[in-house]
């Protein structure tokens, strides 16, 4: 199975996005790839929904770039992908659908929160 080949640790991958599990986790050509660095809300909540409804008219159907970075948790890949050259991670904090996951990120996501998200969605307990 391609889930547990080393071949595509530290590799840059290119596909369309057939599935979005979340704001966080999307599946290219049948890679599960969680977004280093981004601290979505859950689909068991309303706001958790509502991600993951943005990301799916963002980006499903579309052809991406990841870039992975060797990690795994549970059955994905983790990595930080593209659409047109644009971080997909990056649009989706920035239209407060999810937050930065400094333990991962480095903050690279930080300045990109809005107010809003800071208030209604619930920082995970590993990104604090």
């Amino acid at each position: 199975m391609l889930l547990s080949s080393p071949a595509l640790a530290d590799r840059v991958i290119e596909g369309r996005v057939t599935v979005v599990r979340d704001v966080d986790t999307i599946v290219v050509d049948g890679i599960p790839i969680r977004l280093n660095g981004v601290d979505g809300p859950e689909t068991s909540s309303r706001i958790g929904r509502e991600a993951r409804a943005f990301m799916n008219r963002l980006v499903r159907g579309e052809t991406v770039t990841c870039e992975l970075n060797g990690d795994r948790t549970h059955d994905r890949w983790v990595g930080v992908c593209f659409l047109a050259d644009q971080d997909i991670g990056a649009i989706a904090i920035a239209n407060g659908h999810a937050l930065d996951c400094q333990r991962y990120s480095r903050g690279r996501y930080r300045d990109l929160e809005t107010p809003a998200a800071r208030s209604r969605i619930r920082r995970a307990g590993y990104c604090r």
